[in-house]
């Protein structure tokens, strides 16, 4: 348990600008999910400003281990050993402890273990895909995989997805709640994805690549791959018209 006082207030409304648009016709089920009419935003709700708390007992000891946590005993995950890190983080840059990190992604060979996958790259059986981690006081987290394959998928007559690893982040409310994609260093078929280029800046799309920390390799081992995340922040508290605890 942490002695750290809870921030309390609203967070900071989203910049729509920073995201993709929610209709873009070059990402096929983007048309029938987009809103039909205009959005409108509301404050933060209790709900929204209140949210869950992770504690590390919930946590099975391989829960962060991809390469393990689905293997037969004495077996392991076929693919490149990689380790992702990095650090959850607020727009004010201040790290976000306790936040619950849930990942999933498809094996080496770019096949997820779903009843519904239609791709016909083999299936590891010792490869579940998915898991999850906390952040520490810091707000840092880490986690071991395998690096996923590309894979087709029905957009366009030719559309493949590149190499990435979803994120599920549960930060100290529920407006903190972020859904996302992690992408690899040096990967051409990112901006050849028609996901990614419903992002309008190119900035943003660079903050979705996780960069090679050939310092954080295991050698012999794994490699590593640096991905931090920015969740919404609290606003901050004016005090004789000056932000306060900034």
């Amino acid at each position: 348990m942490s002695n750290r006082k809870p921030e309390t207030g609203a967070f900071f409304q989203r910049d729509r600008q920073w995201h993709p648009p929610a209709y873009t016709p070059e990402y096929k089920t983007s048309v029938v999910r987009s809103p039909q009419r205009a959005l409108i935003s509301f404050d933060n709700t209790l709900s929204e400003i209140t949210g869950p708390v992770f504690g590390h007992a919930m946590l099975g000891e391989l829960d962060a281990d991809l390469i393990y946590n689905y293997a037969k005993p004495g077996e392991s995950a076929i693919g490149q050993r990689i380790i992702v890190y990095g650090r959850v983080v607020d727009e004010r840059g201040k790290g976000v402890a306790g936040a619950l990190l849930e990942f999933w992604q498809a094996n080496a060979g770019g096949r997820y273990r779903h009843k519904r996958e239609g791709y016909l790259a083999a299936l590891d059986p010792n490869f579940g895909g998915c898991g999850r981690t906390i952040t520490d006081d810091d707000g840092y987290y880490r986690f071991r995989t395998v690096k996923p394959g590309a894979y087709p998928w029905p957009n366009g007559v030719n559309d493949w997805r590149p190499a990435h690893i979803h994120f599920s982040v549960f930060g100290h409310g529920f407006a903190q709640r972020l859904i996302t994609q992690m992408y690899f260093e040096g990967d051409p078929m990112i901006w050849n994805c028609p996901i990614v280029k419903s992002i309008p800046d190119k900035a943003a799309i660079e903050q979705l690549i996780a960069a090679l920390d050939m310092n954080n390799t295991i050698p012999m081992d794994a490699r590593a791959y640096k991905f931090d995340i920015v969740l919404r922040g609290r606003r901050s508290t004016l005090f004789e018209n000056r932000m306060e605890g900034n």
